[in-house]
């Protein structure tokens, strides 16, 4: 499958150009999930979930885990993220120092980052051409929407309002236009008919493998006194 057609929107965004006004979470993390749907116009019953990305943050840091898409509870890759700079980080090992990393590995920029979440610098297409839709409500959460038609797509997006902010998001001009996070994108591919749809699931906890990384280094920082 290739997620690089389906997914022509993917984007994500970092705290570097974030408002003052806005509220940023300390700790916490985010599940990317789509829901892939062939043959739409004949139905839903073909469909494909993936869980595209696991992100886990501390303050200005991300341990992003990668599942693997035919098994899901299996990491196949793991990247530390601090800015816009990214490292792959090396699961063989039994314990992994940030600081060490910095001095051993030559990051390479997010934007060049081709897997799990992929960060990019792009508006969304034909922003200007959108039409501004009612309000809806989904899964007990009120969502301001809109939605942009084209001769090859249909897409509609889903903004939550809220001062809150996580150090990444689909399409950070949007959230500034509608005040809010934009978490749901919804996009039909009309000449391959294909339906997609891509959630941004915001959590309070960490997962197990990113909160023994974060604890273990926030040790070995305290004990050298940085």
């Amino acid at each position: 499958m290739n997620l690089k057609l389906i997914f022509p929107f993917f984007v994500f965004h970092i705290f570097l150009n974030s408002c003052q006004k806005e509220i940023k979470l300390e700790k916490g993390g985010i599940d990317l999930i789509s829901n892939v749907y062939f043959n739409a116009s004949n139905g839903l019953d073909q469909m494909k979930s993936i869980h595209l990305s696991k992100i886990n943050y501390s303050q200005n840091q991300i341990i992003e885990l990668v599942p693997d898409t035919a098994f899901p509870e299996v990491c196949k890759r793991m990247y530390y993220i601090r800015d816009s700079l990214c490292y792959q980080l090396d699961q063989s090992q039994n314990t992994i120092i940030f600081s060490d990393v910095f001095q051993k590995q030559k990051p390479f920029l997010v934007w060049d980052k081709k897997e799990g979440a992929v960060f990019s610098k792009d508006w969304i297409l034909n922003y200007r051409n959108r039409r501004n839709l009612s309000d809806t409500v989904l899964f007990n959460k009120k969502y301001k929407r809109f939605e942009i038609n084209s001769p090859w797509n249909y897409t509609r997006f889903y903004i939550y309002p809220t001062d809150t902010i996580v150090p990444y998001s689909f399409y950070k001009h949007a959230e500034i236009d509608y005040h809010g996070r934009l978490e749901r994108i919804d996009s039909y591919n009309k000449k391959n008919d294909i339906f997609v749809t891509l959630q941004l699931l915001p959590r309070n906890s960490w997962d197990e493998q990113a909160k023994e990384l974060f604890e273990f280094n926030h040790f070995v920082s305290n004990k050298n006194g940085n």
